[in-house]
């Protein structure tokens, strides 16, 4: 019976403390799957909201389109819009971010889950979203693109 008091107790504070600050946007979830989310790559004197469009002053960025694999939903899919940008050093990639590198089979879409740095230099270890497998390291040099946001 304590366990389920300090559970809606819980509740309880999450809601009003949604109300005292509820000119900002939240995501309510009870349940975490850890995953971290993307670094904060656009600030907000990037975005310029007019009446009839939006303009987005990011140096560089291109439009990624993805294969129908599912393995990033519910992010990404194919009919998503993703907006990417080129990296130029390791520091521009954080654990969280989604980046496309290069591989035999061309180019991959995954989230970064770990950064570190062995006898051969930096890395990354990425794996999707929807699978518990990572793909092992990732070379600063296989690294394209950086995603910065999706518009679905």
């Amino acid at each position: 019976m304590k366990y389920l008091t300090g559970f809606i107790l819980g509740i309880i504070f999450t809601i009003l403390i949604m109300n005292l600050t509820s000119n900002i946007e939240k995501p309510f979830s009870f349940f975490s799957d850890n995953m971290t989310e993307p670094s904060d790559s656009v600030d907000e004197n990037q975005i310029k909201i007019m009446k009839d469009r939006i303009i987005l002053d990011i140096q560089n960025a291109s439009l990624g389109r993805y294969a129908p694999s599912g393995s990033m939903l519910p992010i990404l899919n194919e009919k998503s819009n993703g907006i990417r940008v080129p990296v130029y050093s390791e520091k521009d990639i954080k654990i969280g971010d989604i980046i496309t590198f290069k591989t035999k089979e061309g180019l991959i879409i995954h989230r970064v889950i770990e950064i570190g740095k062995d006898d051969k230099g930096w890395y990354a270890i990425t794996k999707r979203d929807n699978n518990p497998v990572s793909d092992g390291k990732i070379r600063f040099s296989q690294i394209k693109y950086k995603t910065i946001g999706v518009l679905w």
